[in-house]
């Protein structure tokens, strides 16, 4: 059996008029993250974590922001394809842990949601998929509410292919 951990982090800059979506979900806001895709920082940690346990490469590498095909794509639709690659190199996604990182809105009552949309996207149960908020305490550029980010740590297993 070949046990890997993966970690991945995500960040991006926040403006006004555009939608905020983690974890797949709209929240209610005046500002959204700003990206070539949906810009879904929970979702683009989750990938990275998942892609780097399996040395996969990263998202930049599968989904890269010059590429017309990922222009204001849903995350969601992301993850599933590296859930499909995590799948197809004989592996299987044990659990994810996951901290957003933002000063405003208050996300907790989308955090459930966000982990159905997680664990349905990649074929798991809800209790594989963990989610969790905090802020910035007011420092820096998040806690300025100029950005948010996200961390993800997971683990997945296999057949040794070494």
């Amino acid at each position: 059996m070949d046990i890997r951990v993966g970690f991945g982090y995500d960040v991006h800059r926040m403006i006004i008029n555009r939608k905020l979506i983690l974890g797949g979900v709209e929240i209610p806001f005046i500002k959204g993250l700003l990206g070539h895709s949906d810009a879904d920082a929970l979702c683009h940690a989750i990938s990275d974590a998942l892609l780097g346990a399996a040395a996969l490469g990263d998202i930049g590498k599968h989904f890269p922001d010059t590429d017309p095909r990922f222009k204001d794509i849903s995350s969601i639709v992301l993850l599933r394809h590296v859930g499909g690659l995590i799948r197809s190199n004989n592996y299987e996604i044990v659990n994810i842990d996951s901290t957003i990182v933002l000063q405003q809105p208050k996300v907790a009552p989308y955090v459930k949601r966000m982990r159905d949309n997680i664990a349905h996207s990649l074929g798991l149960h809800l209790n594989q998929v963990s989610v969790k908020a905090t802020t910035n305490e007011e420092l820096g550029f998040i806690g300025m509410g100029e950005g948010a980010a996200a961390y993800s740590v997971v683990s997945i297993r296999g057949f040794s292919q070494l």
